[in-house]
């Protein structure tokens, strides 16, 4: 049963499949990987948020809970925390077709398509 409208499921659905294809076009075009990584983890990021609900919504609080530097008890926002956190990590360094920053995002997008896949109900390819 899912827990999304049919408008969320397609924005989220949306954003996983383009976070998938910029990923795997980032691997294949190195001279341009530095910004199809970034749009990526971007992209799966919202994916995640559309699937949570309005995505405004959900960035205010994730930043919030930043602001606050406090221990986070909720586990669904301290992984939102977490996955933010990465977004910044990647669209500050320097060299983020590294192997270790490519490994991050491919582990983060697997992480979206699982979160999604879970509130849509369905597999998401």
């Amino acid at each position: 049963m899912s827990m999304m409208n049919d408008y969320q499921t397609g924005w989220a659905s949306r954003y996983l499949r383009e976070a998938k294809a910029e990923f795997t076009a980032a691997q294949k075009t190195p001279y341009m990987a530095s910004s199809l990584i970034l749009e990526a983890v971007r992209k799966a990021q919202m994916a995640i948020y559309y699937s949570l609900g309005e995505p405004a919504f959900v960035e205010t609080i994730v930043h919030e809970a930043i602001h606050k530097k406090q221990a986070i008890d909720d586990p669904v926002l301290r992984c939102l925390v977490e996955i933010e956190r990465t977004v910044q990590q990647v669209a500050q360094t320097v060299e983020p077709s590294h192997k270790s920053v490519i490994q991050q995002v491919e582990e983060l997008i697997k992480s979206a398509s699982d979160i999604v896949e879970l509130l849509i109900g369905k597999e998401t390819n």
